[in-house]
């Protein structure tokens, strides 16, 4: 329901508010993430699971949707969230090494109150 590429589906918590997100797992799933895609559902999002800790990057080539991305720790804190122009090729980097990043349409987190320091559950267990 409103996500494609044949990815994994997944609940999460992010603040407390429920989101649907497709995990992108392998390199060429984190490769593409969420580019040449017109539109996203507003309770939908992307997330980028790692195997370890690490200063995360992430730019918006062929990407057509404007997001907010949050880099999130290890326990599952958001460290930092940012918004990312569509196309731009200017790099976002995580100030700190993290272990997750999740990528909404951009303002969703705003709008559902989500802040830094507000926790990021996985209901169903670790994605990774």
């Amino acid at each position: 329901a409103g996500c494609s590429d044949g990815l994994e589906v997944i609940d999460v918590i992010v603040g407390g508010s429920p989101l649907v997100v497709e995990v992108a797992r392998t390199t060429d799933e984190q490769a593409r993430g969420l580019m040449f895609r017109k539109t996203m559902s507003d309770d939908h999002g992307m997330l980028f699971p790692y195997e370890s800790d690490r200063r995360l990057s992430f730019w918006m080539k062929d990407t057509l949707i404007p997001l907010s991305i949050a880099y999130i720790s290890a326990d599952r804190i958001i460290k930092e969230i940012h918004d990312m122009k569509p196309g731009s090729m200017k790099e976002v980097v995580s100030a700190q090494s993290v272990r997750y990043a999740l990528e909404v349409n951009q303002g969703l987190f705003a709008r559902l109150g989500v802040e830094v320091g507000d926790r990021v559950e996985f209901p169903g267990g670790d994605p990774r």
